[in-house]
């Protein structure tokens, strides 16, 4: 994809200005950025001695899980569902 098709879009994560640079949406790349800033306000919460890069690897192992848990759940209703048509 060229250089053309992209959009850049400052966020604020965690107190940190970024300008995330892609294809997608500044409204999407907005919507994620305060999702993580959410999730990091979260564990940051419950665990405050933590340094930001712990942080940031929790954040992320934590993003991860959640995406696992929903790809294991997309691929058993279209399991289902392929089994429904058949």
């Amino acid at each position: 994809m060229s250089d053309e098709n992209k959009r850049r879009t400052s966020v604020g994560i965690y107190g940190q200005q970024y300008i995330i640079i892609g294809t997608e949406s500044n409204e999407h790349i907005r919507r994620v950025a305060a999702s993580v800033d959410e999730k990091m306000r979260q564990i940051s919460a419950k665990n405050p001695a933590l340094d930001i890069s712990k942080l940031a690897v929790l954040t992320a192992v934590n993003a991860v899980n959640d995406y696992i848990k929903l790809k294991e759940q997309y691929d058993l209703l279209e399991s289902e569902f392929k089994k429904l048509k058949d």
